[in-house]
């Protein structure tokens, strides 16, 4: 569950966000729209305990992340959130499995998520692969920067799927793709987090995509600040 009460965020003296409520529930699907400059990638970023409001509270799983330490978030966000990036962000000197274990590396409680499914934390990154439609024998001794878009939109899912994180964050990840690729990333991503029980938050400027969802958010709808009061 994600929860935000009279929720506002600042940056050097401008206002960005004023939320006076949100609520997001257990396994819910959630998109939220929003314009470029709106402040999507800000609350992301609160959600997940990256920044702190100025005033209001964030509440994850019943804990407040704002009262919390930077480190106490951190380990929380470790522990319970995955991220799908914009541009991937797959890592480009680590090799195809260690990217996608890489969460395990800092959460203790998702690696040993992920092996109860598997054996080794390797098994467990290339049995992901195969449940998204990736022979990953295929590609294992490929570079990262060599996979096709389609294939590094599998490899980006499976890296936030691994140890079953609670919530899973999707910043603007179809915005460099076409149509086509597009539709099949979230079709992907959203039967994937239905099996795995994951609360999806997917943020996007792109409407074509609401309808994939179980409600659409729109962030004009619930921010009191005005795109041209944050520009």
């Amino acid at each position: 569950m994600i929860e935000l009460n009279n929720m506002q965020f600042s940056w050097k003296e401008t206002a960005i966000l004023n939320i006076e409520h949100l609520r997001i529930c257990t396994n819910e699907k959630v998109f939220i729209q929003g314009d470029s400059g709106s402040g999507k990638s800000t609350l992301l970023n609160i959600m997940a305990g990256v920044i702190t409001p100025q005033k209001g509270d964030v509440i994850i799983n019943n804990k407040q992340l704002n009262t919390m330490k930077s480190s106490q978030r951190d380990s929380f966000r470790a522990n319970h959130i995955g991220f799908i990036f914009q541009q991937f962000n797959l890592i480009p000197y680590l090799n195809l499995i260690e990217n996608i274990i890489l969460p395990c590396k800092f959460s203790l409680s998702r690696k040993e998520k992920a092996l109860k499914h598997s054996k080794s934390l390797e098994e467990e990154a290339i049995r992901l692969l195969d449940s998204l439609g990736i022979n990953a024998s295929s590609i294992l001794s490929r570079n990262v920067s060599e996979l096709s878009i389609g294939q590094q939109q599998r490899v980006a899912i499976a890296r936030a799927l691994i140890g079953s994180p609670d919530i899973i964050i999707a910043d603007e990840p179809t915005s460099a793709l076409d149509s086509k690729h597009k539709t099949s990333f979230v079709k992907i991503l959203f039967d994937k987090c239905v099996k795995e029980n994951i609360t999806l938050v997917f943020v996007s400027h792109d409407e074509s995509l609401k309808s994939h969802f179980q409600r659409c958010i729109k962030l004009s709808s619930i921010n009191s600040v005005k795109p041209e009061e944050v520009e």
